[in-house]
């Protein structure tokens, strides 16, 4: 069985209010070093037998129609979940 991990963030221009949230939060909880978090989304579909280019590639086109907003958000990542070691 393959999985395929698609990782999806908001624009750059785009508002991030969950992100901004953690930002604050973390240097109460004593991690100073980070100055900016983005919050994105990461969905793992699974898939009988191998992980081919046709399945990235039905992968891509789930992403972009279904999987994320394309008027707010990009598909940073759409890959064999072996080669993230997930």
């Amino acid at each position: 069985m393959g999985r395929v991990v698609v990782e999806v963030m908001p624009k750059p221009e785009i508002l991030d209010p969950q992100g901004k949230a953690v930002v604050g939060a973390l240097p109460r909880l004593g991690f100073t070093q980070f100055t900016s978090v983005r919050q994105g989304k990461r969905f793992e579909l699974e898939v009988d037998g191998d992980v081919t280019p046709e399945i990235l590639a039905a992968a891509q086109q789930a992403a972009e129609t279904m999987l994320s907003n394309p008027i707010i958000e990009d598909v940073v990542r759409v890959v064999d979940a072996s080669e993230v070691g997930a």
